[in-house]
Formats: structure tokens, sequence, C-alpha cells
């Protein structure tokens, strides 16, 4: 059996991923990893807070190990910090990466080749799967998912803070897909099978942020966020 470090997001990706590879007797996932910014203390991309996160991880009953990252990291920074947390779980005799990407060909290739660099493997338990058929799947296994974030290009503010049901995929525009692995949306899994209680919390405010989509460009996009509030 081939110990595995899980990336968790805390989304329904990462749920179904890790459910799947927590079922695969050639793995022993030994602890869960997730990059957050130091500067606002909540999960980079999905600005979910680190209770929250901390919750899920004490629900599921794994480590929780964090990749902490400064307010604006470049690539640079971010493969180096990445790169020497890699090579603990080496000393550690983590042989696999798991991650619950779907079909983003560039990604996996990051991240097969910077796992390399170390001497780790990665794997994919998601891949190459019809999105459409993993919703259908998750939310079969009794998942349950909310909204947190949303690219404002891409969607409408009032998808933020809605649970993630067959209704919610129904209304999705067409081009949008419906795991929103191009980042359309990302969403907090509060229950599921992979959790020994319910993650409790209540809804915050709605808070949008604005992104320049380059260094070299003026132009810039519109991110809403969900606060979830522990309780």
């Amino acid at each position: 059996m081939n110990k595995a470090v899980f990336n968790w997001s805390g989304g329904k990706d990462s749920a179904l991923a890790l459910h799947l590879s927590l079922q695969d007797s050639g793995f022993e996932v030994n602890q869960l990893l997730t990059s957050i910014n130091t500067y606002t203390n909540r999960i980079s991309m999905h600005g979910v807070r680190l209770e929250m996160l901390e919750r899920q991880a004490q629900s599921i009953g794994l480590p929780l190990d964090l990749l902490e990252l400064p307010k604006e990291p470049s690539m640079a920074e971010y493969d180096q910090l990445m790169k020497a947390k890699l090579e603990g779980f080496i000393k550690d005799e983590i042989k696999f990466s798991i991650f619950g990407d779907i079909f983003l060909e560039d990604l996996k290739k990051y991240r097969e080749d910077r796992l390399a660099e170390v001497g780790l493997k990665a794997h994919f338990p998601l891949w190459g799967r019809d999105t459409r058929e993993l919703i259908e799947a998750f939310l079969n296994l009794g998942f349950r998912t909310i909204v947190v974030a949303v690219d404002g290009s891409k969607l409408d503010k009032s998808f933020v803070g809605r649970e993630l049901t067959r209704d919610f995929v129904s209304d999705l525009p067409s081009g949008v897909d419906p795991c929103g692995e191009n980042g359309e949306f990302h969403s907090f899994v509060f229950d599921g099978p992979i959790f020994k209680r319910p993650i409790a919390f209540e809804k915050g405010e709605v808070v949008g942020k604005s992104y320049n989509l380059s260094q070299n460009s003026s132009d810039s996009v519109t991110y809403w966020f969900q606060d979830l509030i522990p309780n």
C-alpha cells in the first residue's frame, strides 16, 4: 500500500476524490494538505476561513498540513514553498500526492512535473470522467456543499451562497462546467460519507473582490465570496 498526501481544497471535487481514495486499497491517505493565504487566514481561491477548514479535517479524521502562502505569491515563490513541503513528505516515506483534478491537461502536467522533481508521483481519481456524471455521483453519495466563490465574469452573483443541488446545476448558463472545473465556482463541503459529523455554520456577508487579469493589463474581474461563520 502506497502512503499518500491528499491535496484538500475543501470543495466538492476534493471530497469525491478523497472518498474514492479512502476506498482504494492501493493507497493509504496519511494527511490532508491545503494552501492557506496567511494575510487573510483563509483557503487560497476559495476564501473559506481556516477554522472551517480545521473543522472539516477533524470530522474527516485526518491530520491537516498547511502550505502557508504570502498575500500575493509569485509562481516562483509558490513553487519554492511547495517544493520544501513536498521534500518533507519524502522524509515521511510518502510516495504519492492525490488531486481532485478532472480534465485540465496543463494543470495535470504542472503537478506531475513539480512532484517528479522531488521523487513523488501524482494520482488523479477523477481524471477524464464526465463532469455531469461526477456531480450525480457526488449528490447520490449524500454529499452536501455550498458555493462559496464565483467568477463574476462567468456567473451571476446570485449563484454564490447557494447549495449545490440538481436545481443549481440546471440553472447554470450554457458553457459553464457543472463541476466548475474551469474556475467558474468553488464550494465548501459540509456533509457526506467522509465526515463523522456535519460541519455547522452560518452564512455571513457576500463580498465582491476585483482582480487584475494580468500584470500588464488594467482589465479586471470581480469574484463574489460567501463568508461562512462557524457555529
